[in-house]
């Protein structure tokens, strides 16, 4: 699997791992819990959509508060660029959710840390759009 492959499988999958964990039918929620952090560096930060900086340790403490909380919602991708280097990689994507009647978009820019076996998020900003 090349770099581009790598940031993209992890951009999707954990964005279909987070609905996953918003609708809350998962049989072994222990282990969506770890899938969902295994993909983080120890040192991950993101600058959300109201400019709070959120550590990975903070990110862990909120999911298990979200658990099923979003039974309906769905996150859809669109327009993902990822550009790279050998060992790391740029993606910027636009992210819908939508819940019920409400619907939030958000311009986000991931850089990703890579090595011979995957991408891991090193740090995220998301603005709303």
């Amino acid at each position: 699997m090349n770099t581009t492959e790598k940031i993209s499988k992890e951009v999707k999958g954990f964005h279909e791992d987070i609905e996953k964990w918003f609708h809350g039918q998962e049989k072994d929620q222990d282990s969506l819990y770890e899938k969902l952090l295994s993909g983080f560096a120890p040192d991950f930060t993101m600058v959300n959509g109201n400019d709070d900086i959120i550590s990975l340790s903070a990110f862990a403490e909120w999911l298990p508060g979200v658990y099923g909380k979003f039974p309906e919602r769905r996150i859809i991708l669109e327009n993902i660029e990822i550009t790279h280097t050998e060992s790391h990689g740029l993606a910027s994507y636009i992210e819908i959710q939508i819940t019920g009647d409400a619907t939030t978009r958000r311009q986000s820019s991931a850089v990703f840390l890579v090595n011979e076996e995957k991408a891991v998020w090193l740090h995220l900003i998301e603005h709303w759009i």
